[in-house]
């Protein structure tokens, strides 16, 4: 499976790792994930998720019905991987 935030979509990046003498080289920048349990009041259960650590704040202020609106996902993605 990719590393990729269920929520955001946001994945590994690249860019330059920048010597003292200014030589460039290529590396990647990759998403701080967690696997976290969230529980649906609404449906009554548990779905776990793969997110970002960014996401994972936004979901603690905001919670997961305003997020994935916010996001343009649909709740059919945590169906899948309940």
């Amino acid at each position: 499976m990719s590393r990729k935030c269920d929520i955001s979509g946001k994945k590994t990046s690249v860019g330059n790792l920048v010597s003292h003498s200014n030589r460039k080289t290529k590396r990647k920048f990759k998403v701080n994930l967690f696997k976290k349990k969230i529980y649906l009041p609404d449906e009554n259960r548990y779905v776990t998720l793969k997110i970002s650590a960014r996401m994972l704040k936004s979901l603690k202020k905001r919670g997961v019905k305003s997020l994935m609106k916010k996001y343009k996902q649909d709740l059919a993605i945590l169906k899948k991987n309940s």
